[in-house]
């Protein structure tokens, strides 16, 4: 379905050097990145120019961009968010969704990857030690800094800060003249190669999907739509928050399969049960 197709990668902000080897090895495309493409229309994470809507929702609408502004029918794109781990709510962490568009075959085929591998963090800064503390603990300067100055409700932001002198620089000409100084970290996927590698496992992890193909209709992408909790604990045999099952789905023909103990539990520790350990 997809083996000599070119593919256009909707990124403004370099993921194509992580993206294109790994499709155009996995799946037979042909990558290539459109002339000019701003990617920030869509939502910054400086806060520019607002996300409206879903991570989902956004990397389709770059998606479509790119198609209709080059005439491909093969597209996919990323659209990364940071914040809280949804479980473990004091570390942070990098989700990212990966999307790939045939218009041609009218088919989507979706990925996750939620990690706390990411250096995501940002403080107000009052001295240069508390500076380069910030910087060291970012893994800077291999990881791009963002600094912001405010002063009379006016800020002015520097991105995609990369080295000591520029950093220090632009602390010292501020420092005196403007009320805060915010420091946070670049997490653009081309300054950020912490981030770079979570969108490879991602794209690693499409194409895993892609060669997954519906029993019955033999349409890519045949995956996990639905994890369904309810392990039975091994003591009390109540059903436990860990996975009982996974349910397959086929966005074609809708076939769907229920895979019982996918991790190949069959019950859980007593110490996960809310009734045995509550």
């Amino acid at each position: 379905m997809f083996a000599g197709r070119k593919l256009v990668i909707a990124t403004k902000h370099q993921k194509e050097f992580v993206i294109a080897p790994a499709l155009e090895e996995g799946i037979g495309v042909k990558c290539f990145v459109p002339e000019d493409f701003d990617t920030d229309q869509f939502g910054t994470f400086c806060g520019e120019v607002e996300r409206k809507m879903s991570p989902l929702e956004t990397a389709r609408l770059k998606c479509s961009a790119a198609m209709a502004a080059t005439g491909c029918d093969l597209s996919v794109s990323s659209e990364g968010s940071f914040g809280p781990h949804p479980s473990l709510v004091f570390i942070p962490a990098d989700d990212e969704l990966l999307v790939l568009i045939d218009k041609k075959n009218n088919l989507e085929i979706s990925v996750r990857e939620l990690t706390t591998e990411t250096n995501f963090n940002g403080r107000q800064i009052t001295s240069k030690e508390e500076l380069s503390d910030f910087a060291l603990s970012a893994k800077f300067p291999s990881h791009g800094l963002i600094m912001t100055f405010t002063n009379n409700g006016i800020r002015e932001t520097i991105k995609g800060i990369l080295d000591w002198e520029l950093l220090l620089g632009a602390f010292d000409t501020h420092i005196h003249s403007v009320e805060s100084i915010n420091v946070e970290t670049d997490m653009r996927a081309f300054c950020n190669p912490t981030r770079m590698g979570t969108i490879r496992k991602a794209v690693l992890k499409l194409i895993e999907k892609i060669k997954s193909v519906c029993p019955v209709c033999n349409t890519p992408g045949f995956g996990v739509t639905e994890v369904r909790e309810g392990l039975p604990c091994s003591l009390c045999h109540c059903p436990t928050r860990s996975t009982l099952s996974h349910l397959y789905c086929c966005e074609r023909c809708k076939y769907e399969h229920v895979m019982h103990f996918p991790y190949g539990k069959m019950n859980e520790d007593p110490m996960y049960c809310d009734y045995c350990n509550p």
